[in-house]
């Protein structure tokens, strides 16, 4: 369709694998790689942890000594930094710039981050997407929920020039800005797909709504995350006559992600959750410490509320059945995500869906396998939590990170690691050694160790980097330990995932001048 793709502007052509079978294979960070362990195939107990991955216990396992600059090759491998100019040609930006990273642990990584500037409308769009049972839904969603989010808060006027544009085959203006790392990469295969359900949607969009209307953001969020589920979904059920895209939908659709997306409007923070990916603002204080503010729930058998919700959603026959040992149905540890249908369809769609689909999807025993006790689906749904918050000026940064950041940092001690760091300065704590018996000599190591540390806490040009620093090296004293950094890095594949989960991180910094003037503004 000539023109069309113009709305697609800004996609990065050049990382599409050439090995498109593959299409989750991921593109390798630089550095030293300890062991190439062939992937592993998902097995039906999605997220499933050990026992216990305390980084505290003592790792006696088979890894060797990196050097410093070898660790910081591996840590820095997939930074990305972004500066925001302080006039975008429409609006002055809250949002000063944003620093993201990832750090692998599944082979290949199971993350997504994106991020985008709204073109169209106003606002930034941030957001981390955690994998399962595979990489094919995450990969999808950070490809698309962006632009179902955009499409969704165009007025009806706008939306009408879009179609009409694309009927006429006219070029189009881009809705999107993507600031994205090089191995962010697009599968551009699915392309025309992608466009054609997302046209789709904003013709329904330009039915449901009327001249002047202006679609409020929490809902347009809310309307995104459900829409593009549903997609995936029928998309999975109708299939493709192509046959590298009928795998691939049924890849996406088989897997799961979750997904936490914020919308950052001047001084409107709107966040949108689906499972347990969490979202933390960084709020300073007078005294210049840093205390933490929680924008989002997580979905999981710690939320009294979701368990609640997902018991009183099916008969009271499934009470015991429903959430056992903590997770949905016994396999599923986040309670809302994308995908996952074999948790949405009934037995006889997922029956007739595999038997007409490709030959390697019957030799995955991942999808042929039916969670027990499944009598009332759908049992999981993705829509999103919405949350919304009025920035501050004392509102100093945002960060979003998967389940992986939050399983090795209290988000205390995320917030005072990223504000020192942003700050340039170091809130000095009592030391304290959480009950361990230690001797002088000992002591006075970990003082000579928190002196070196602040004098080289800022080696890293990325606060996102610098976090994941400390998630991986934190001993049980606080500090970044460079032996238990260097063994955690240096993990065999194998052994890499029992200690801890893929980690995505992005912190947005915000600018407290201009949200203080926006509220001004606001308040007159």
């Amino acid at each position: 369709m000539p023109g069309a793709w113009q709305l697609f502007r800004g996609w990065p052509r050049t990382k599409i694998l050439a090995s498109s079978l593959l299409p989750c294979q991921h593109q390798s960070h630089s550095g030293p790689v300890p062991h190439q362990a062939p992937p592993r195939h998902p097995s039906p107990c999605w997220r499933l942890r050990p026992v216990s991955r305390s980084y505290r216990a003592t790792l006696n396992l088979h890894s060797y000594t990196l050097t410093p600059p070898q660790v910081n090759s591996i840590l820095k491998a997939n930074e990305y930094s972004f500066k925001v100019p302080e006039f975008d040609g429409k609006n002055v930006s809250s949002v000063m710039g944003f620093d993201s990273n990832q750090l692998p642990a599944n082979a290949p990584i199971e993350d997504r981050r994106s991020v985008a500037t709204c073109l169209q409308t106003r606002g930034m769009l941030m957001a981390v997407f955690d994998g399962h049972a595979g990489c094919a839904c995450a990969q999808a969603l950070s490809e698309r929920l962006f632009y179902y989010i955009a499409v969704s808060l165009l007025p009806h006027e706008t939306l009408c020039e879009l179609d009409e544009a694309v009927e006429a085959g006219r070029a189009l203006s881009p809705i999107l800005q993507w600031h994205k790392h090089p191995n962010d990469y697009f599968s551009r295969e699915a392309q025309s797909l992608y466009f054609n359900s997302l046209r789709t949607y904003w013709q329904e969009l330009i039915d449901l709504s009327s001249p002047g209307e202006v679609p409020e953001t929490g809902e347009a969020l809310l309307n995104a995350f459900k829409r593009l589920d549903n997609d995936l979904s029928l998309e999975a059920q109708v299939g493709d006559p192509n046959a590298f895209l009928h795998y691939w939908v049924l890849r996406v659709a088989f897997s799961g992600a979750t997904a936490c997306v914020a919308h950052i409007d001047g001084s409107d923070l709107f966040i949108a959750n689906s499972g347990d990916g969490r979202a933390v603002l960084g709020v300073q204080e007078e005294d210049g410490s840093f205390t933490a503010h929680t924008l989002s729930n997580d979905h999981n058998a710690q939320n009294d509320d979701e368990v609640a919700r997902i018991r009183g959603e099916h008969p009271p026959s499934e009470k015991k059945t429903v959430i056992r040992q903590d997770r949905l149905l016994g396999l599923l540890m986040p309670f809302r995500a994308f995908g996952d249908v074999k948790f949405k369809w009934s037995i006889e769609l997922q029956k007739r869906v595999l038997e007409s689909g490709p030959d390697q999807l019957h030799e995955n025993e991942h999808t042929k396998f039916i969670p027990p006790n499944y009598h009332t689906p759908p049992y999981l749904t993705a829509e999103p939590e919405i949350t919304h918050h009025r920035l501050r000026p004392q509102d100093r940064f945002l960060v979003i990170g998967s389940d992986g950041l939050w399983e090795t940092l209290h988000r205390q001690e995320v917030v005072r690691v990223v504000g020192e760091y942003l700050t340039g300065s170091q809130q000095q704590q009592p030391l304290t050694v959480g009950g361990y018996k230690v001797t002088l000599g000992q002591m006075q190591g970990l003082l000579e160790e928190r002196k070196a540390r602040t004098s080289s806490a800022f080696e890293d040009q990325n606060a996102a980097t610098h976090l994941m620093r400390h998630a991986v090296g934190n001993n049980e004293f606080g500090t970044v330990d460079h032996e238990r950094l260097s063994k955690m890095l240096s993990l065999p594949e194998e052994l890499a995932r029992m200690y801890r989960d893929d980690i995505t991180i992005i912190v947005s910094q915000f600018n407290p001048h201009v949200i203080g003037s926006q509220r001004r503004e606001n308040q007159s």
